[in-house]
């Protein structure tokens, strides 16, 4: 079974950063998309940032300058560091892996940033 672990959320002031890791089961040789989604409350999930193929990246046009996502391939960990944060920014952010085609989720961490 695929697990995924996310951590690092918490609350924070406007203009604070955070570091967002995911800790996965398998090797990231057999994942060819790795991202990050958020969730607000009463909003869809949306798309923050993703690795495709191991190495191209894209950001939502919201996060582009502040949030940067990277991988340690030894350790199966995932990261999402996210500076200069905005309260806009509050939601829930959960990791996404994609194995065959088939799409994995973990738990979601909450992410809260205060004004």
């Amino acid at each position: 079974q695929v697990h995924l672990v996310e951590s690092g959320g918490g609350l924070v002031q406007a203009g604070g950063s955070l570091r967002l890791s995911c800790a996965a089961s398998v090797s990231f040789y057999s994942i060819a998309t790795m991202g990050w989604y958020r969730q607000a409350p009463g909003k869809p999930r949306e798309l923050v940032a993703e690795i495709i193929n191991y190495g191209r990246t894209n950001y939502a046009d919201s996060v582009k300058g502040r949030f940067t996502i990277s991988r340690d391939n030894s350790k199966n960990t995932l990261y999402l560091q996210m500076n200069s944060l905005k309260p806009e920014d509050t939601a829930a952010y959960y990791c996404s892996l994609v194995i065959t085609g088939t799409y994995y989720w973990g738990q979601g961490t909450q992410v809260t940033v205060s004004s």
